[in-house]
């Protein structure tokens, strides 16, 4: 994979958790052609080892690593052990969660606090783990994912929602509190995207899910979404604080 000219990332070391998944896959390589060192964190480390393996045969600084992102020591050894291969992250891009489904009358407190533990706890903790080298470098970008569901909400989505919706007023807090320091924080809000989480749908409810709820008629691409994770990780995005930004093909319009 050829670096781009006048990369946007040179120099730069970027941590993406979730990073062997569909979305976290299309940041990492999008990151890596910029000219960014990438480390690729997800739970399937064989995943992740293969990203790396695949970013660095096209001239890429890279490494991958098992990372649980609800695991308050394994997210401490993932980001040492970055740190050590590659140096402490600039840019940290949180796009590791589970989805599911079930409404509240029947869900089991066992899902609700799964879904809370790895899509909201989960950013908090890598969050945490990156600020201290990003103070003392006085430079820093961090990237929360939420999800379109949590500004309209649907029936059957209450732990998914709330868990998303958590990650935008985590963000904005976080955002307060770094800024001082030169960091920014941002959350990134997707539509449905053409990735594994949907390839499980019945194709009939994907379908109405297209027809129904997305203006633009079709599921958004992985490489859109990077490409928005792109301009808040750069400079580009640098008059960015605590925004979220809606990349949903019109299914939230604000």
């Amino acid at each position: 994979m050829a670096k781009l000219a006048n990369a946007r990332l040179a120099g730069k070391v970027a941590a993406i958790t979730g990073g062997a998944g569909g979305i976290g896959g299309a940041v990492a390589r999008l990151f890596a052609a910029e000219g960014a060192a990438v480390a690729v964190l997800d739970l399937e480390a064989a995943g992740a080892e293969a990203l790396a393996a695949e970013l660095a045969a096209g001239g890429a600084k890279a490494m991958g690593a098992a990372l649980d992102v609800a695991d308050e020591a394994a997210v401490e050894r993932a980001f040492r052990s970055a740190a050590e291969a590659l140096g402490p992250a600039d840019i940290l891009v949180n796009t590791a969660a589970i989805a599911g489904a079930g409404t509240v009358a029947e869900m089991a407190v066992a899902d609700w606090d799964r879904m809370i533990r790895i899509n909201l706890r989960g950013p908090f903790l890598c969050a945490r783990a990156v600020l201290p080298a990003m103070r003392e470098k006085q430079w820093g970008r961090i990237i929360n994912f939420s999800s379109e569901v949590a500004l309209r909400g649907n029936a059957g989505l209450s732990h998914y929602a709330a868990s998303k919706a958590g990650v935008i007023a985590f963000g904005k807090c976080l955002a307060h509190e770094a800024i001082a320091d030169n960091i920014t924080v941002n959350t990134l809000a997707p539509g449905p995207t053409d990735t594994a989480m949907l390839a499980g749908l019945d194709p009939a409810v994907i379908e109405t899910l297209i027809n129904e709820l997305m203006p633009i008629g079709r599921l958004g691409l992985p490489d859109e979404i990077a490409a928005a994770a792109l301009f808040l990780a750069g400079d580009d995005g640098a008059f960015c604080v605590g925004a979220t930004l809606n990349v949903n093909g019109g299914t939230t319009m604000q």
